[in-house]
């Protein structure tokens, strides 16, 4: 399986945590932080799984602005900053 890095927010919804990765637009749920980060570690598995064996990982990576590194790992944009704005 190819190696990736991902960021990772995770938030309170309701009574569940919500774990989201920005770049591959994937979410997963839980009933604490924990198990929600390891619901969304699955989740990636799986969808990178499934990429692979049609044939479109490399593709869908590098149109989400993934970058492969001199070990050929896919490492994200960096994030620059996140702001909670009101207007």
């Amino acid at each position: 399986m190819i190696h990736i890095d991902y960021d990772m927010i995770i938030f309170k919804e309701g009574y569940s945590f919500v774990a989201y990765c920005p770049e591959l637009d994937i979410s997963s749920c839980g009933n604490c932080a924990e198990h929600a980060r390891e619901m969304l570690k699955t989740a990636i598995i799986l969808f990178i799984e499934e990429a692979e064996k049609m044939g479109t990982l490399e593709k869908i990576l590098t149109e989400s602005n993934f970058n492969k590194d001199d070990n050929g790992r896919f490492i994200p944009a960096k994030v620059i900053a996140t702001e909670l704005v009101s207007i």
